[in-house]
């Protein structure tokens, strides 16, 4: 059973599956075109982290960005490799979008990549009502960016 715990930064299991979301994301996307958060990126008051385990085996992670009142952003969603296809990261997105929800976001954007190794993670937005849409925040324009949102109102 996958539990949910926000938070856990701390954790080394933790910090060992985001080490290895930021590195797979500079090995599959031109360094100036990733943009996965490190550790020190995820501890910023605006993102809210949570944690996906069985028992005390980390499953996955995944993090919300509040832009506005409005609009948040979904990162560093990654699940770890032993985990794979067992509905964790479907967990924790839905997780993150009831947690958008139940703060009144209107908008919940996402940026991913565009190389094969994305394609899991960009069939999952696409089942939860995600769709392709403008280039958002600070981020820059390239062919190895994807731009998605979900209109939660």
């Amino acid at each position: 059973m996958i539990e949910l715990r926000p938070g856990g930064l701390d954790h080394p299991a933790v910090i060992d599956l985001l080490r290895l979301h930021v590195a797979m994301a500079h090995a599959d996307t031109p360094g100036a075109n990733a943009h996965a958060l490190d550790l020190a990126g995820l501890h910023h008051p605006a993102i809210s982290f949570v944690s996906a385990w069985e028992g005390d085996r980390l499953l996955g992670m995944g993090a919300l960005k509040q832009f506005d009142e409005r609009h948040a952003e979904i990162k560093s969603m990654r699940t770890a490799p032993d985990a794979l296809r067992r509905g964790t990261a479907r967990a924790i997105l839905t997780h993150l979008l009831a947690t958008a929800r139940a703060r009144g976001y209107a908008r919940v954007s996402l940026e991913t990549g565009t190389a094969p190794s994305f394609a899991a993670a960009n069939a999952l937005y696409e089942a939860a009502g995600f769709i392709d849409g403008p280039v958002f925040g600070d981020y820059p324009a390239s062919p190895h960016n994807r731009f998605m949102f979900l209109a939660l109102t």
